[in-house]
């Protein structure tokens, strides 16, 4: 009767393996802690790189290497204007996957109301 069943039911559309490596390593470069807080910031509007390291409580420098390693998956864009560059969420789809991360675990929590009695 299972084998039945699997013979009726449809193969699902697979993404191609080429594709989900992609998508793996495009995953891997968000998996950080101060990789999605720069996204989270900057779906509400663009920033310096800063403003971004202040917001992460980290050195220019290491804000600037998240930022080009987010570039270079296609995430960010960045716009010159004199001595700043801004930076802008260039995916759309970060917005869905932050909503779903911020759903999962908490959303604008702070570090004393997120940490256990």
């Amino acid at each position: 009767m299972i084998d039945a069943q699997r013979k009726k039911r449809r193969a699902p559309q697979l993404t191609s393996l080429e594709s989900l490596g992609q998508a793996a390593e495009c995953l891997r470069t968000l998996a950080h802690p101060h990789r999605l807080r720069i996204v989270q910031m900057l779906l509400s509007g663009r920033y310096t790189v800063g403003e971004l390291a202040d917001a992460c409580e980290i050195p220019s420098h290491m804000a600037s290497e998240h930022l080009r390693l987010m570039q270079r998956c296609g995430f960010l864009d960045a716009e010159k204007h004199g001595r700043y560059a801004y930076y802008t969420i260039a995916e759309p789809h970060l917005a869905s996957i932050m909503s779903c991360i911020e759903a999962r675990f908490g959303g604008a929590k702070t570090a004393s109301a997120a940490a256990p009695p």
